[in-house]
């Protein structure tokens, strides 16, 4: 006997429709932020006290720019995933809901692109 009711079963999708991939979006985004944030951690605390062109000398390393490009990325996401969840929670009526859950992705953008500008910047800049 299956508790599935016939709608999911002709559909295929549940009340929530895409709520279990959004569950695990947030857990595997937190979950990638533990070594991405350490790392973080690390070129800042090595950093501090540094000048600008020791920044840049260490930027010009592919590995350390992706690296840092990858943590503001998944940060960022994480982000808006869990503002995401807030705004669906405690915003009412759809206009205010819509017009918070396109504010909430553009913000994120745009401080992604702020982010990315100043990571690519330095580490092409001669």
């Amino acid at each position: 006997m299956s508790m599935k009711t016939p709608l999911k079963e002709a559909r295929g999708l549940g009340a929530a429709k895409s709520g279990t991939e959004h569950f695990w979006q947030q857990r595997l985004t937190a979950l990638l932020n533990i070594p991405l944030l350490l790392f973080w951690a690390w070129f800042v605390v090595t950093h501090l006290g540094a000048s600008r062109i020791d920044v840049k000398m260490s930027l010009h390393n592919p590995v350390i720019a992706v690296l840092l490009l990858l943590t503001m990325a998944n940060v960022f996401w994480h982000m808006r995933l869990g503002m995401q969840v807030i705004i669906e929670d405690y915003v009412h009526g759809h206009g205010n809901k819509f017009a918070a859950l396109v504010l909430n992705t553009i913000f994120v953008t745009v401080l992604f692109a702020v982010a990315a500008h100043s990571i690519l910047t330095l580490s092409f800049a001669n």
